[in-house]
């Protein structure tokens, strides 16, 4: 059996060197739970990173894109949400899949309107984002990178 490149660096010379290391995290959340047990549930494994000490501008922003995250799944994809969280030592990745095969848009609010601003919020907030299609809905995924110095 011949060994791909991933078996290759974990059972290679400088396999310490070449693994990834990551923590995550994940958990389910029905439409009755409410964003605000999606929002402790994060803040709790953000503190396991020391990052309610060192950088809390940093948890804020993770906690609003967490909030607008869930929110969407709620509301647009009338969905379970299933909030995956993974710090793998670069970028903290905010993962929350829903049932719902459509896309968010980024789209201008109306004025008047009270809602429509989340994917701005998220936009302005993360490092990065993206939302692709998966088998059974979609997944929204939000990158968070600490500042230099920063990381736990």
């Amino acid at each position: 059996m011949t060994e791909g490149p991933e078996q290759e660096a974990e059972h290679g010379p400088q396999a310490s060197q070449s693994s990834l290391r990551a923590v995550g995290w994940a958990r389910s959340l029905p439409a009755s739970s409410g964003v605000k047990a999606a929002r402790d549930w994060t803040r709790d494994h953000l503190a396991t990173l020391g990052w309610t000490r060192t950088d809390p501008d940093l948890v804020d922003s993770v906690l609003l894109t967490v909030s607008e995250l869930v929110t969407n799944a709620h509301v647009h994809a009338h969905s379970t949400a299933q909030l995956i969280l993974v710090w793998d030592e670069e970028c903290l990745h905010v993962t929350v899949h829903d049932t719902s095969p459509y896309l968010p848009q980024p789209r201008r609010p109306d004025d008047e309107a009270q809602g429509g601003r989340g994917m701005l919020l998220v936009d302005a907030l993360a490092d990065t984002w993206q939302a692709q299609r998966c088998p059974r809905g979609k997944d929204v995924i939000a990158c968070f990178r600490p500042p230099s110095g920063a990381t736990p």
